[in-house]
């Protein structure tokens, strides 16, 4: 919400001067009178963007911008200069400087190259977050009618700024449902900050979702902005928000309500204007009944509830799902350019997929690892995926001649599915199906099932 600028000049009246203008127009600033002091600032204070003179005693603009691309590459830096030359602006321009001022500055110029610059950081930041997620765009690829009717559900409801409850189980692309909301939403030039509620320890969680000034505890040594506060006028994404504390629930749900709050340590008041988009992989009306999750924040949320359909209800997406990972994994690595047969793909289709898009993804990645051939078959499909066989597969048990023969391919089909449901546990698998541990072990060797 609030950008940090760093003002880097000898010159007390334009830091003076551009300090107080600055100020007007909504930024915190921050002052450095030479290279030194300003690369020890941003080690600390973590600005958004330097406004950098070039001509300074000791360490000079150049070298300061030099130090600055070293150890914070992404780190936007505007060069202002009293002497300005073509060959200066080049050089700058060449170390990674975003742009070139000349003084006397135009205060007009200033502000709008300022903007643009951290324009282009969010754009930076967005790219690269895009490229980590570029196999997980594919979690909702496909045309069977749950997805359909879920692609429908995102363009009706993406336009708007109403908060969206997302649900599924693990592995069904809620993350990427919540991005393309963004993506599509009003406020896709600016961020989409997501929080992993189930990952930050129940200490820190005040901290990361509102940040603390320097000093507030012990460790904070340096100021440190929040979610809240990064994604002001974007989005916040919530990702298993069941997970968290009745504690935080309170303190997250007033700020859903009041869309302001205080960073720890700091008295200042902060106003946000944030779209919240949600998540959990658990049922919450049975969780609030559990006395684990506040009603009145699960009817906040809830403005328009979107499911994701599991990958079992939409097997027929899977032959695309497959090729679509082949290719990228193909590409990706040094394996080769590899197909799969139609038969590999019944067997898939056949399984249960309790891990949904994201399991199928791993395996396939596996697949184009392990198998030497150029053509994945039924043959290559490792035998924990073969527990649910298609009718004409299972028909096989019934055209053995031998009845022993038959009943031990259907144990072994029974312990490598019960494997896969609990996970490959050994112990676990045999308390489930009423075995001895060592038995199993003895069955498993015996079936030569793979783990």
């Amino acid at each position: 919400m609030f950008p940090v600028i760093l003002i880097v000049d000898d010159e007390a009246t334009i830091l003076q001067s551009l300090s107080g203008i600055l100020s007007d127009e909504g930024y915190e600033i921050l002052t450095a009178s030479n290279g030194y002091e300003a690369l020890k600032i941003i080690e600390e204070e973590s600005p958004d963007l330097v406004l950098l003179d070039i001509w300074m005693p000791g360490m000079d603009g150049i070298e300061t911008l030099r130090e600055i691309k070293r150890t914070t590459p992404f780190l936007q830096v505007v060069i202002i200069s009293g002497h300005g030359t073509i060959e200066t602006a080049v050089k700058a321009t060449k170390l990674g400087g975003y742009d070139f001022i000349e003084k006397p500055l135009s205060i007009e110029k200033v502000i709008v190259t300022i903007n643009n610059a951290l324009n282009f950081r969010r754009l930076q930041e967005e790219n690269r977050y895009l490229r980590k997620k570029t196999l997980e765009k594919h979690s909702i690829t496909g045309s069977s009618p749950p997805i359909q009717a879920l692609k429908r559900q995102i363009d009706i409801a993406s336009p708007t700024n109403a908060w969206i409850l997302i649900t599924g189980e693990n592995g069904t692309g809620k993350e990427l449902v919540a991005r393309t909301i963004h993506q599509m939403s009003s406020r896709a030039n600016k961020a989409l900050i997501d929080v992993n509620c189930a990952a930050i320890p129940e200490e820190l969680i005040e901290s990361e979702l509102f940040g603390h000034e320097k000093g507030a505890f012990t460790g904070a040594t340096s100021r440190k902005r929040g979610k809240f506060e990064e994604a002001n006028k974007g989005t916040i994404f919530l990702d298993e928000i069941g997970d968290m504390s009745l504690k935080t629930q309170a303190k997250i749900l007033r700020i859903l309500q009041e869309q302001k709050f205080e960073r720890v340590g700091g008295s200042r008041t902060l106003s946000v204007n944030v779209r919240v988009l949600a998540a959990s992989n658990k049922d919450l009306e049975k969780e609030i009944e559990k006395g684990n999750f506040r009603e009145d924040l699960y009817y906040r949320l809830n403005v328009i509830p979107i499911e994701v359909p599991p990958l079992r209800n939409r097997t027929e997406d899977i032959p695309v799902l497959v090729e679509t990972f082949l290719k990228e994994f193909t590409e990706e690595g040094d394996y080769g350019r590899k197909t799969i047969t139609s038969q590999a793909i019944e067997l898939l289709k056949a399984y249960r997929w309790p891990g949904n898009v994201r399991e199928l993804k791993n395996l396939v990645e596996r697949l184009a690892i392990m198998t030497e051939s150029d053509v994945i078959d039924e043959g290559n499909i490792p035998a924990s995926y073969l527990s649910y066989k298609p009718a004409v597969a299972r028909a096989d048990f019934l055209n053995e001649d031998s009845f022993k023969e038959a009943k031990r391919k259907f144990e072994k089909s029974y312990i490598a599915q019960k494997l896969s449901e609990n996970n490959h546990n050994i112990s676990q698998t045999a308390d489930t199906i009423g075995l001895e541990r060592s038995h199993l072990h003895k069955k498993i060797k015996a079936h030569g099932i793979k783990l």
